[in-house]
């Protein structure tokens, strides 16, 4: 089975500091893997690797069959699914409006809209401004884009911060929903988070997995 991330010694660069110093790691398809570590540990690093927000300075690797060293990164970002710690969101746009110029953009039907709404529990908010959400409003509304979108590999940093209990089991559903479809599931955490989704957990630490 073709692993879904493949990383041999990749090293990401900003700034001439290394924040990935030569990280080796596969995932397997239909997994759900946990990247825990303190901050600086290069988690948010190794996520916009493999989402394509970064550039790979030096190793190898693949994601989703796509070589990061000489794919169009474009053509990976189509692919994936981000949730980072602000949503891309305009702030005078209502809820459901906001995802609809989402959909729109990517080519998604705008039948999805709806449904996404009523699955993260933002009915009653969808013609709200987005402004007047909450933090775990705004967070529910990030997780109905991932539904709307169907990416085939979810990118989660902090997932479950500003949500409060009902919240993080909502997103454990989904995750959970994600992996049974054939989804991947790649999240992180500074410390290691109990989610029947999360199969795997990786540490790291100054840009490196470690044991």
């Amino acid at each position: 089975m073709t692993p879904v991330v493949a990383l041999r010694d990749a090293v990401v660069v900003a700034g001439g500091f290394p924040l990935l110093a030569g990280v080796t790691l596969e995932i397997a398809p239909g997994t759900g893997t946990l990247l825990v570590g303190a901050n600086g540990a290069g988690k948010t690093s190794l996520l916009r690797l493999l989402g394509g927000l970064e550039r790979l300075a030096a190793g190898e690797g693949s994601v989703l069959g796509l070589d990061l060293r000489r794919a169009d990164r474009r053509d990976l970002r189509r692919r994936v699914g981000w949730l980072g710690h602000d949503g891309s969101f305009y702030d005078d746009l209502s809820a459901r409006e906001n995802l609809r110029f989402a959909a729109d953009a990517l080519g998604r039907p705008r039948e999805l809209v709806d449904a996404a709404l009523e699955r993260v529990g933002l009915t009653p908010r969808a013609a709200t401004p987005t402004r007047r959400l909450s933090a775990g409003q705004r967070r529910r509304l990030a997780l109905a884009w991932l539904v709307v979108r169907r990416a085939e590999l979810w990118l989660l940093d902090e997932p479950y911060a500003a949500l409060d209990e009902d919240g993080r089991a909502l997103l454990d559903e989904l995750l959970v929903d994600v992996v049974a479809s054939g989804g991947t599931v790649v999240a992180s955490a500074h410390d290691p988070v109990r989610s029947p989704a999360i199969t795997a957990t990786v540490r790291l630490a100054g840009g490196r997995v470690v044991p």
